[in-house]
């Protein structure tokens, strides 16, 4: 049986406490729509004290279809992420600050062959209708998920499953090193499919139960009265999407809400007070650039490294986020076994970005600042996104530097993204936030970014030597093997200046003082427990 304080799962070993912990992350969308329509203001009827009744109101800037979250069906894209969020789904292993595995529904597992898995569920776990959770209902569960949700299927390689009494054996079509941490994803909440999803709203294990979901507007979540895990201290919760980051703090300011996710950086100082209480915390959460490949002027080697060496990322944390980050090298960050420390990227040198163009024939011949070749203009198309406010801040950092050396960068920051990807000849650059190290395994951003068949890959990207390295990865089932392994692979996709990533995010909740037990999680998955409580 697997040590699950040394199982699969990598250690991730980030060094929260040398980091500065007042930060945080969040949109400032001022384009969204007005606060007024979405926040409840809560009647004296709503209160804790004038009723007995507690109801904690939350607002977040991520819940939303912009981001994936257009429900909390698991089974839907990303809407596991809300789901394990809120406290409605739970999956069978979960992560502790260090990104180890622990037990959750499920009590152990057993690694009996290379193709063979053997996951006991708890005894006395029940979904929140009072069923009780077997190896059946998560057999049924896990059918369903991979029937209709193709990164799943295509993470978990199952083949067959079994299910006796307790006990799940699931057999793989190949080699899954990481099958127990990839279950840990949002996606592997356990949910009772036989309840279907009605409006996007299905039955968990978690300490909640969902009411009422209207997509881009708000969720509402009662206790699971069920709940196997111990008594659940909050009677209701209600969560708000505001996308505005300024509507956001005004929310928490006025009283509306009493907790906020994704609260704007500029509005921190308003709430560094004892009237309001910040947990914090280092993630695995990159900002970073993914290069178009079907772009003819991103096919140049020498435009890429020249936007590599553009980009001030020490600039773009220390002013525009005001310290609230940490700047990026690699895909992890420092400290990792696979870390950032280990592997070396471009670094910001303007003067080396104007030779390296210069020298690959993009000059400013007509004196406007901007570098042409061949009688084009070196005119970069830069994709984004709002809803973390990041984005638009990297957008215009970018812009700005990059103009010192000659590219001209054209911003389209906007929530219809998705559908600009999918014409590959309306964006160069593709700027966007992914947990990168988010199952404890360094293969979760190769598998989803950086091959043929990855869901993420929006710029084709391909490289023969990392597509090899990925099977190999595929195949190895030792830790440090693998740590060095993910090394090479990061190694590979900077040399080519495929990515380039810039910061990672110190991630905050800022709530009223009354409220207890609300706490950022390293992984960015749990938020509402049973132990959330407000006084």
């Amino acid at each position: 049986m697997r040590n699950f304080k040394k199982g699969l799962a990598v250690l991730l070993t980030l060094s929260i406490t040398a980091m500065t912990l007042m930060t945080g992350c969040g949109s400032n969308d001022s384009g969204k729509k007005d606060v007024s329509t979405k926040t409840e203001t809560k009647s004296e009827d709503d209160s804790t004290a004038s009723t007995g009744t507690k109801v904690l109101t939350f607002g977040d800037t991520t819940f939303n279809s912009e981001n994936e979250e257009a429900n909390i069906d698991p089974h839907n894209t990303y809407a596991g992420w809300p789901c394990v969020r809120y406290g409605v789904g739970e999956t069978l292993f979960k992560f502790n600050e260090s990104m180890e595995l622990e037990p959750w529904v499920a009590s152990e597992y057993k690694n009996v062959d290379e193709l063979t898995w053997k996951i006991t569920i708890k005894d006395g776990v029940t979904f929140s209708n009072g069923k009780a959770v077997d190896a059946e209902a998560v057999k049924a569960c896990f059918e369903d998920l991979v029937k209709v949700h193709e990164r799943a299927a295509g993470d978990l390689a199952i083949d067959t499953m079994e299910a006796d009494g307790q006990v799940l054996t699931i057999k793989t079509t190949e080699a899954k090193p990481t099958l127990i941490n990839y279950l840990c994803d949002p996606y592997g909440a356990i949910i009772d499919v036989s309840e279907g999803n009605a409006d996007g709203i299905v039955v968990g294990t978690g300490p909640f139960v969902a009411k009422e979901l209207i997509t881009d507007d708000h969720i509402n979540l009662v206790k699971n009265e069920n709940y196997w895990d111990g008594d659940v201290k909050l009677d209701e919760v209600k969560v708000i999407t505001i996308s505005d980051g300024d509507a956001l703090a005004m929310s928490l300011q006025n009283g509306d809400i009493d907790a906020a996710y994704g609260m704007a950086y500029a509005s921190y100082p308003l709430f560094e007070n004892d009237d309001y209480t910040f947990s914090s915390t280092a993630t695995s959460r990159a900002f970073y650039c993914q290069m178009n490949y079907e772009s003819s002027v991103i096919k140049d080697d020498a435009v890429r490294k020249a936007i590599a060496m553009g980009i001030d990322k020490e600039s773009f944390v220390n002013t525009l986020l005001s310290g609230y980050g940490y700047t990026a090298v690699g895909a992890f960050p420092e400290g990792f076994s696979f870390g950032g420390d280990k592997v070396k990227a471009e670094k910001f040198d303007a003067e080396g970005a104007k030779k390296v163009l210069e020298e690959a024939g993009w000059k400013d011949s007509d004196g406007d600042g901007i570098r042409e070749k061949d009688g084009e203009k070196l005119t970069i198309k830069w994709l984004s996104y709002p809803s973390r406010q990041e984005l638009p801040l990297l957008a215009e950092s970018v812009q700005a530097s990059l103009k010192e050396i000659g590219i001209d960068v054209q911003l389209n920051v906007t929530a219809d993204h998705g559908t600009v990807l999918e014409d590959k000849t309306a964006w160069d650059v593709y700027a966007a936030a992914f947990v990168t190290c988010g199952i404890g395994d360094p293969m979760y951003f190769f598998s989803t970014h950086c091959l043929p068949s990855s869901s993420k890959n929006r710029g084709a990207y391909n490289n023969d030597e990392l597509n090899k390295l990925a099977e190999k990865m595929n195949q190895t089932f030792d830790i440090d093997e693998r740590s060095a392994i993910a090394v090479d692979m990061q190694q590979k996709i900077l040399d080519d200046n495929a990515f380039v990533f810039c910061s990672f995010l110190k991630m905050s909740i800022i709530s009223k003082s009354n409220v207890k037990g609300l706490e950022a999680h390293a992984s960015d998955y749990y938020e509402f427990t049973a132990d959330v409580d407000i006084e």
